[in-house]
């Protein structure tokens, strides 16, 4: 094992890149807990940052076992030396670069993986990537299987939506980036109703028929869907709600609309 006492060495610089997203092909995966669920996922890791303290700290072993059976670079740091990489106010003392993960948008509606709800969502322009990350750990426990973002979506392996997602961003399909008409035209040529989300929706997202395969679009915190995607929508939804409140927070949102179709799905 390699020890580095430098900020100024070439690969905590490139983990200073990765982490601020200058380095599009890998991600930043900050934390025993993910670090976990990245080596579960599969996730292709590249090497390894921890700090002195976690490298003598006991009940660390499995995750230590598991580094070296993976068979990358691990390189010990001074604690505030990783502390002043990291993206976390109390960092846990692992740090792991690793590929980012890819899906193409041409597999997002014609070979869904086996078993889950029978939807698809996008996520239009949703910029907060606490929000996101929380969205995708929803869409996992209610057993959607693919989510999109658009252009304009905060990233989804950012270290912030990583971390909210709790290792969620590893397991699902995630297509990033896609154009929200194409998306549409892809839903609908594979026979997905394309629903969305509204404050005024037509219909009760309890009143929905859920086992239909669907395209369930949300939109962006601020201003929800827009109107020319809200135009192009086969079926407005909108979560009915106690006056005088009026919305809820996005996660919270799509919790709600995905665990009731969870339960027509399951029963």
């Amino acid at each position: 094992m390699q020890k580095i006492t430098s900020r100024d060495n070439e690969k905590i610089k490139h983990a200073l890149r990765v982490r601020s997203g200058k380095e599009p092909g890998e991600i930043f995966i900050e934390g025993k807990r993910l670090a976990m669920e990245a080596v579960g996922s599969g996730v292709e890791l590249e090497q390894a940052f921890i700090s002195s303290d976690f490298l003598a700290r006991e009940g660390d072993d499995e995750l230590k076992q598991v580094l070296e059976m993976a068979r990358i670079p691990v390189y010990e740091l001074p604690n505030k030396l990783l502390a002043s990489i990291a993206d976390t106010e109390s960092p846990q003392g692992i740090i792991l670069i690793g590929q980012r993960p890819t899906a193409l948008l041409s597999e997002a509606f014609s070979s869904d993986p086996p078993g889950g709800l029978p939807i698809v969502l996008l996520l239009s322009r949703v910029n907060n990537p606490a929000n996101l990350g929380a969205i995708l750990r929803s869409a996992e426990a209610s057993g959607v299987r693919t989510v999109i973002t658009s252009a304009g979506s905060a990233d989804a392996f950012s270290p912030k939506a990583l971390r909210a997602s709790m290792g969620s961003a590893f397991r699902l399909r995630v297509v990033e980036k896609a154009d929200e008409h194409e998306v549409i035209a892809d839903a609908r040529r594979a026979g997905f109703v394309v629903s969305g989300t509204t404050a005024n929706g037509a219909s009760a997202h309890t009143a929905v028929d859920w086992k239909q395969k669907r395209l369930l679009i949300f939109g962006s915190e601020a201003s929800g869907i827009s109107p020319e995607l809200e135009g192009e929508l086969d079926e407005r939804i909108a979560i009915e709600m106690e006056k005088p409140v009026e919305s809820l927070n996005l996660a919270v949102s799509a919790g709600v609309i995905l665990f009731e179709a969870r339960r027509q799905v399951y029963g």
